[in-house]
């Protein structure tokens, strides 16, 4: 059975980016533009982890991560933070994560280090992953 990602990010590029990412890697991918979205989204599957931005309208990344934490059934979910900048105002929100990756710093890469660490051996590398299965983001893919 395949893992199951949620992606949490109000720019379409960066959604795209990680989505693509995860999906290269037979991951069941979902997206939402805020936490209100990404609430919403947890009512009809949990996922094995979550890739949240921090700045997000509606709902913030922090929000988000409050309410994931106050939920039993959410409180184990490994979060992985996007964030803008290395730290300020996210810090204390990504001593919360279980990861965090910088977007100005190469994404894929720090995907990859973070979704090892975060899933252990549970986690498919691209070299694991089935050939190009077809995307579940419904983004067009570019092969």
């Amino acid at each position: 059975m395949a893992l199951r990602a949620l992606v949490v990010d109000d720019s379409m590029l960066v959604r795209h980016t990680v989505c693509r990412f995860l999906e290269q890697r037979g991951y069941e991918v979902d997206s939402a533009t805020n936490g209100v979205e990404a609430l919403e989204k947890l009512t009809h599957a949990l996922p094995d982890i979550v890739i949240t931005d921090m700045v997000m309208p509606q709902m913030t990344g922090s929000q988000l991560i409050d309410s994931l934490k106050a939920r039993p059934e959410t409180a184990s979910i490994p979060i992985v933070v996007l964030s803008g900048r290395p730290s300020g105002s996210d810090a204390q929100d990504e001593k919360r994560a279980n990861f965090v990756i910088h977007k100005d710093i190469d994404i894929e890469q720090q995907l990859e280090k973070a979704l090892a660490g975060a899933l252990g051996n549970a986690y498919p590398s691209q070299k694991q992953a089935v050939g190009n299965q077809a995307p579940t983001s419904g983004l067009p893919s570019r092969a």
